[in-house]
């Protein structure tokens, strides 16, 4: 017989049954699986052979009735028994071909079985490789339910800390919370006593300035009332009393100096214009001796600049693109800074550049530079969102202003000694004490700083919404805004402090008329001149007479502010964008530079 094998593990072979080999069940459920198993086995064995067993009856009984037959004609011999004979001998025919078609089919159905056998047999096979994987699955199950309670063990000892951790959390917000409402009212209080401060020192100052102004006063008008003549040799003699001697010492001293006025009484405008200027430039610091000694110093004055038309110098002044040059109140010391992150001081003789000296010191690029009026310090603002001082005599920076939440765009000196002012992308405007190293006044604007220049009690700044605003140095309050044509890139004024230049996106340059508060504005433009970047800064000349720029081709273009057109181009020498132009203060030199790490002197000869 045939082995049959169920699900719960219970092998059935020849009658034979043989106990589960699972060890969970009870012994009424392992008795109730053995009869399910048997029943079963019965089933499918009564289906196997009916068919034979009842063919099997059939040939029995037709066995039976032939042989009822023969031996009925045995005993009763008639005349008819010819043909019971044969009828006979027709039946037992009959039964040969149903026992040979019996026997036929009892061998088919042998075969079938044996068929159905091999089939059952494999059957078992899987059944058995199936309890095998079942026995393998079940063992894993074991294996991943005592993984899942160390899961859970371990689940709730991290619950565990993370509640411990969640209620320190909510004391530290706690504490943290208690600390910022601190922090504000210490920030508050600070702020308070700085512009208390800021206050004071206004109003000192105001105290101070109008203290120098009535001084002032009191000198010109003694100055009004007393009668100076001054002659040129080519102008008519005056009657006046004088001795022999005194117009000796007046003829050698004519011989001596150079004279800038032809004749002129102390009443008289020009004389009235430079006492004045004197005077503001003594109560700005500078030392003033005399009128003479004035007018015998005019290398910080340009009287004429000269229009550049070839190139001096051509030089790979840093290692990596230039974004910003400066020349000196003196004219003989040139500064430029790019994103190596140093400045490079040169000095200006015999129409070339010779290096002088690196300052070093900031983390990032170099966004702008500029020099105090003495030439004694150069300030800088950087990428790193700082602006950092630095003395010409030490390579390391003395101050460095920290405040800004991003890149510092402009860096500039302001009208008092001790104050400093930048703009930045973080869209403020900080006036800065020199001597505490401290931010006094913020100004929030509206719109992204690019440059700025500073004025007589106002800071004049340019920004990439359109717009130039003015502002009082004092209070760091706008008083003023000012229309651009498109994106304000750079900012200049003029040495008069008369004429502020901007150089916008929109590939023009504005010229506006500071005075009367007129604004009177010229637009210039050029076929060609393409503003190159969003830093992109011109220059006016220091005679006022002349605006340069660079284009992103390369080009220098220079206009006449008089005509208001383009005076001349210096192409050839820049391979990329130029980014920025400075003009000396002597009026003879003018350098660009550009993206790719080059520096050209420019000069009329």
């Amino acid at each position: 017989m045939a082995a049959v094998t169920n699900p719960a593990g219970v092998t059935e072979r020849s009658g034979r049954v043989s106990a589960p080999r699972g060890g969970g069940r009870s012994m009424e459920t392992w008795k109730r699986e053995i009869v399910r198993q048997l029943n079963h086995r019965d089933r499918n064995q009564h289906v196997m052979y009916q068919d034979l067993i009842r063919f099997y009856t059939q040939l029995l009984e037709k066995t039976s009735l032939a042989k009822g037959i023969l031996s009925c004609s045995k005993r009763r011999p008639s005349s008819d028994s010819s043909s019971s004979l044969s009828s006979l001998l027709h039946q037992n025919n009959q039964l040969k071909k149903t026992t040979g078609e019996l026997a036929y089919q009892v061998v088919e159905l042998q075969q079938q079985i044996k068929i159905k056998e091999c089939v059952l047999e494999e059957q078992h096979a899987r059944l058995s490789e199936g309890e095998r994987q079942w026995t393998g699955a079940f063992d894993a199950r074991q294996e991943l339910q005592e993984r899942v309670e160390q899961v859970r063990g371990q689940n709730e000892a991290l619950k565990a800390e993370y509640d411990a951790l969640l209620e320190r959390q909510s004391q530290a917000e706690t504490k943290l919370r208690e600390e910022k409402v601190r922090g504000g009212r210490l920030l508050e209080d600070m702020i308070h006593r700085k512009q208390h401060a800021a206050a004071s020192m206004n109003n000192r100052n105001e105290r101070r300035s109008r203290a120098r102004e009535a001084h002032l006063q009191r000198e010109l008008q003694t100055a009004a009332k007393s009668k100076v003549t001054i002659d040129s040799c080519s102008s008519t003699p005056t009657t006046r009393s004088t001795s022999p001697k005194i117009e000796k010492q007046n003829e050698s001293n004519e011989r001596g100096h150079a004279r800038l006025f032809r004749s002129a009484s102390a009443t008289s405008p020009k004389i009235l214009s430079s006492i004045r200027e004197l005077f503001h430039r003594k109560r700005r610091g500078h030392s003033v001796c005399s009128l003479v000694e004035d007018l015998n110093s005019p290398a910080a004055l340009c009287l004429s600049a000269r229009v550049p038309a070839r190139a001096r110098q051509v030089l790979e002044a840093h290692e990596q693109g230039i974004n910003a040059v400066r020349f000196s109140s003196s004219s003989d010391l040139l500064a430029t800074g790019g994103t190596d992150r140093v400045i490079k001081l040169w000095e200006v003789r015999a129409g070339g550049l010779t290096h002088r000296v690196t300052l070093d010191g900031s983390t990032e690029g170099i966004t702008c530079i500029d020099f105090d009026p003495g030439g004694s310090r150069i300030l800088a603002s950087s990428y790193d969102k700082s602006a950092l001082l630095w003395r010409l005599d030490d390579s390391v920076p003395k101050l460095t202003l920290t405040g800004h939440s991003r890149k510092v765009t402009a860096a500039r000196f302001s009208t008092l000694p001790h104050q400093v002012v930048t703009g930045s992308a973080d869209r403020t405007i900080r006036l800065w004490d020199l001597h505490r190293a401290a931010c006094v006044q913020v100004a929030d604007v509206a719109s992204f700083c690019s440059d700025l220049v500073c004025s007589e009690n106002c800071i004049i700044s340019g920004h990439y919404d359109c717009k130039i605003r003015v502002w009082d140095s004092r209070t760091v309050s706008c008083v003023q805004e000012l229309p651009a044509q498109g994106k304000v890139t750079s900012l200049d004024i003029s040495s008069d402090h008369r004429q502020l230049l901007s150089c916008c996106r929109d590939d023009c340059l504005q010229l506006v008329e500071l005075r009367w508060q007129s604004n009177d504005r010229m637009c210039f433009r050029a076929d060609g001149f393409k503003c190159g970047s969003d830093s992109t800064k011109a220059v006016i000349s220091p005679d006022g007479c002349f605006l340069a720029a660079g284009s992103a081709d390369g080009v220098v273009y220079i206009w006449n502010v008089s005509t208001g057109n383009l005076e001349t181009c210096l192409p050839d020498k820049h391979s990329s964008s130029i980014s920025a132009v400075a003009w000396s203060l002597s009026g003879e030199y003018v350098v660009s530079v550009d993206k790719s790490r080059l520096a050209v002197l420019w000069s009329d000869i």
